[in-house]
């Protein structure tokens, strides 16, 4: 139990006044008080959930599947203090990510009977640490495009790092406050994930301090950006395309009312596409209007509002002024294009996907979807894509980013490693196979899983493991 958690009785005060009368407070703050249970979502990008399932089974964890993603666990005997699920081989490849279960919903309601296609272009408008994105980037398959903002500094090389390690290649990111997305992008997106900043009521369970600065205030403060973010969001999504909007948090203020500002101020070019039906037991969390409203208690998780919406004609977006910098990336001549091309396949066996193009600045050799090149001209990224390679006198030094995102896991030219060996890989050191040497660059395989890229340097593999997904601490 976590008797130290912060809850402020203003909050109780306000709570009491907002939740539903078939809800118990005291079993709502109970809760709060409740340890989580941990969950994962399997990263179908990189292994099939019937595939994580006989690894599973092989390492002694139970699963038990989460009710609203098909791709959702939560993992029943599995000890903290014992198991660091951010350690085990699985999750350093990038098989799965550790998500909370209800933080899995909001995706799982942007996709729900969605059609797209290999033009489509999705935003996740509030993207770190990054959960989120990578479960929009496994719904598409690595088709489309999707767009990851981020606004807190510090959170985009976390973001990034995310979506790397789960070979996100489709991509771009941007640092921006979420405003600017309907104005400087109006009705480009298919589909938009708003996930909100909030005043975090529903994560107590996973943070004991949540709490610690909520005030009234500081709620109708964070409403009011709400509104202005979900105006953007109304803005950037063509007419016929999804809206969802997401919170972590239980106040009204913050979710039906922020809804219903979005449906006031566009009325007639908007309307709710009703929930009731996303998952079996979805009743239990169900508002009057159509939303989800999930409390602690309900499903055992955090709370979490979700709400979704169909825009049904256009409104013209406001107009500003943006300054666009200098774009450092070229295009590849034909030439070009085609000397990456083979030298790619002649190394390493390895095709680069007819939805990416090959960008060049300086020496270095970039993979970008080929979505991204109509907005180039209209927003300013922070990255776009994948590294595949740095160019050299004598041809090209292929990239951990690219290669680890292309894999498809079968190519010739790899060694497998024994654990021992994968242990030392993560931690950033060489390695010395007990089989012949060989020579230039070799694909490095664990458990069946591409998990690098390293040369052979007289009888040992040198690492290509990038620094920041070194890990110095003891390993499954």
């Amino acid at each position: 139990m976590h008797q130290n958690v912060y809850i402020p009785d203003e909050f109780i005060q306000l709570i009491a006044q907002q939740l539903p009368s078939h809800l118990d407070l005291n079993e709502l703050l109970d809760a709060c008080k409740r340890p989580l249970k941990r969950s994962i979502r399997v990263n179908t990008l990189k292994i099939s959930v019937e595939q994580f399932k006989q690894q599973a089974n092989k390492m002694g964890w139970t699963l038990t599947p989460v009710p609203w993603c098909e791709e959702g666990f939560w993992l029943d005997n599995v000890d903290e203090s014992t198991t660091a699920l951010g350690n085990t081989s699985q999750h350093l490849a990038g098989l799965f990510y550790i998500q909370e279960a209800s933080s899995m919903m909001p995706v799982t309601a942007l996709f729900d009977n969605l059609e797209l296609d290999e033009q489509s272009r999705v935003l996740d408008m509030a993207a770190a640490p990054g959960s989120k994105t990578t479960q929009i980037a496994a719904n598409m398959a690595n088709n489309g495009m999707v767009i990851a903002n981020e606004f807190s500094a510090s959170r985009v090389k976390i973001l990034f790092g995310n979506l790397m390690r789960c070979g996100i290649g489709n991509m771009a990111m941007t640092h921006f406050d979420g405003r600017v997305f309907g104005p400087w992008l109006p009705e480009t997106f298919d589909a938009i994930l708003l996930d909100a900043p909030c005043s975090g009521e529903g994560s107590l369970r996973k943070d004991a301090d949540a709490m610690k600065n909520w005030s009234l205030n500081s709620v109708n403060d964070i409403a009011n950006t709400q509104q202005e973010l979900i105006e953007s969001a109304f803005h950037a999504l063509k007419p016929g395309g999804r809206l969802v909007y997401s919170t972590c948090t239980l106040n009204l203020q913050e979710n039906q009312q922020v809804a219903q500002h979005l449906l006031e101020t566009f009325a007639g070019h908007i309307e709710i596409e009703p929930l009731d039906d996303l998952f079996t037991d979805a009743h239990r969390a169900i508002t009057e209007q159509g939303f989800i409203h999930v409390y602690p208690q309900i499903y055992d998780c955090e709370g979490f509002f979700i709400a979704r919406f169909k825009k049904t004609g256009s409104v013209e977006a406001p107009k500003v002024k943006k300054r666009l910098g200098t774009f450092p990336f070229q295009p590849l001549t034909n030439k070009e294009r085609d000397n990456v091309t083979h030298s790619l396949l002649d190394a390493l066996g390895m095709q680069i996907p007819t939805s990416f193009s090959l960008w060049q600045r300086d020496n270095e050799v970039w993979l970008f979807p080929t979505l991204i090149e109509p907005l180039l001209s209209k927003m300013r990224f922070q990255r776009i894509g994948i590294k595949l390679a740095e160019s050299h006198k004598k041809g090209y030094r292929w990239q951990h980013q690219g290669i680890v995102a292309m894999s498809e896991h079968n190519e010739r030219n790899a060694i497998d490693l024994t654990i021992d060996e994968a242990r030392q890989w993560y931690m950033g050191r060489d390695i010395r196979p007990s089989m012949p040497s060989a020579k230039g660059e070799v694909l490095v395989r664990y458990d069946n899983i591409t998990i690098g890229i390293g040369k052979w340097v007289g009888n040992r593999i040198k690492n290509g493991l990038p620094r920041e997904m070194v890990r110095d601490n003891n390993l499954f």
